[in-house]
């Protein structure tokens, strides 16, 4: 690993507190009593997507740690909970469709994993790019936290809500470009990245303005 990234595990972490802040309200607190949309189905989603959001934050410290053998373990664990994560996004398009703006989110967030992680995956002998890649794939969990801890904690409505959190991750893969740029690494993975993530802003404020 980059020595400038020996520490990115760490701040994936922050991942973590973010979704019991953004979920909490919508989901922690809830029961099938109060809220009948929490089902089995939601509790398995959560569940597999908790997987995928721990394998992103390990596989960076495990790095760091030298801990290759336990990466490379995990890295095969990944070719199992990445496809059970994009069928139970796929579900949940089905279950919640009512028309075309009610699905855009998750099937933004289903292109982009996928793109991102076939993208690393493909390059994963190539350390630089693969790691890069695979921010990539956690920056889009940052969506479904952000926007819920602003519309559950914060007097933001829904549209600026989600103008400043999509903003926001294209916003740090400016500064992610920037940095590489200043030092002569190669960022080219964060212009493919941004190119997701604007598309994504874009689409999104043509529908929600």
């Amino acid at each position: 690993m980059e020595k400038a990234y020996r520490n990115v595990g760490f701040f994936l972490l922050l991942l973590i507190p973010m979704a019991v802040l953004g979920f909490y309200k919508s989901y922690i607190i809830q029961s099938p009593e109060v809220n009948i949309a929490i089902d089995g189905f939601i509790h398995f989603h959560a569940a597999v997507s908790s997987v995928w959001i721990g394998l992103l934050i390990a596989q960076p410290l495990l790095i760091r740690y030298k801990q290759h053998r336990m990466h490379r373990l995990f890295g095969k664990m990944s070719y199992i909970v990445f496809p059970l994560l994009l069928l139970t996004f796929v579900a949940l398009i089905i279950r919640s469709y009512n028309g075309l703006a009610s699905v855009i989110n998750p099937v933004f967030d289903v292109a982009l994993l996928l793109i991102f992680y076939f993208l690393a995956i493909k390059n994963k002998h190539l350390v630089g790019i693969h790691m890069r890649y695979m921010i990539a794939c956690a920056l889009i969990f940052i969506g479904p936290t952000l926007a819920r801890i602003l519309y559950y904690w914060t007097s933001v409505d829904a549209f600026w809500g989600t103008m400043i959190t999509w903003g926001s991750i294209n916003l740090i893969l400016l500064a992610l470009i920037s940095w590489d740029k200043q030092h002569g690494r190669n960022y080219q993975p964060y212009l493919v990245a941004l190119a997701g993530f604007f598309t994504y802003l874009m689409v999104l404020f043509v529908v929600n303005y």
